[in-house]
């Protein structure tokens, strides 16, 4: 798919879109919100799923995510400190015990990428478009180098990023329009690929100038959900893009 000459920055999400790493933040949150469910509601408790993820987990702010998931559940815990412990029944404990968890699981396990989109980034780059990662990952920066990704990216806005400079999380806009005035254009000026509902809502409601949603689920209710969220297109990996054209 050739874009509008009017586009001329390309911002990616992170995980699910460049890395295979949205299984092992799955994976991360399942367990910690399993073991906080079963301390609290006992062995009758209905597990975190992967409905659960995609609705209140997938692309927001480690502590929005928390909040979103307990509060479809009706559990309330006092906000806490971003520095308390992992497991301390706060939010921001129940963030970093799930954040324990997923650099674990990395340590482990290591980093893969999707290398139809690393290859669709290096051309992207090559034609001359700029190359941004907006991500609500912490962990971005880490992320990027172990998969040998930095030098493709021109700007990264990160959790950290995020969180230094009190942007509100997808899926609020400001994280992409920080991209995008990182990059020097208007949103209409760039494509944003994404594969979480909150991170296309995002876009959408940015007004950026072309959304592409990368359904990794492949289950159809997901595809459906990241249209009715904004999308313009939606593919399983970005080479369909190019056949296209």
């Amino acid at each position: 798919m050739a874009f509008s000459a009017s586009i001329t920055v390309a911002l990616f999400d992170l995980d699910g879109v460049l890395t295979d790493t949205a299984q092992v933040h799955r994976q991360a949150w399942k367990d910690t919100f399993d073991a906080l469910l079963a301390r609290r509601l006992g062995e009758g408790y209905e597990p975190f799923s992967e409905d659960d993820y995609l609705a209140h987990v997938d692309g927001r702010p480690r502590a929005d995510g928390v909040r979103e998931f307990l509060g479809s559940r009706d559990i309330s815990l006092p906000e806490g400190d971003p520095e308390d412990l992992p497991g301390d029944s706060t939010v921001h404990g129940v963030g970093n015990q799930k954040n324990q968890l997923l650099l674990s699981l990395i340590e482990r396990d290591g980093i893969q990428v999707y290398p139809e989109s690393v290859g669709y980034v290096s051309r992207l780059r090559a034609a001359g478009l700029g190359i941004g990662v907006v991500t609500s990952s912490a962990n971005a920066e880490a992320v990027l180098a172990a998969a040998g990704l930095t030098d493709l990216v021109d700007v990264r806005i990160d959790g950290v990023e995020i969180a230094r400079r009190g942007l509100r999380g997808k899926p609020a806009p400001d994280s992409f329009l920080a991209g995008a005035e990182a990059l020097g254009v208007k949103p209409g000026q760039a494509v944003v690929f994404e594969d979480a509902v909150a991170g296309v809502a995002a876009a959408r409601a940015g007004a950026f100038g072309y959304v592409v949603g990368v359904d990794r689920v492949r289950d159809g209710r997901h595809a459906d959900a990241l249209r009715e969220s904004g999308a313009d297109v939606v593919v399983t990996d970005l080479t369909e893009l190019e056949e296209q054209r």
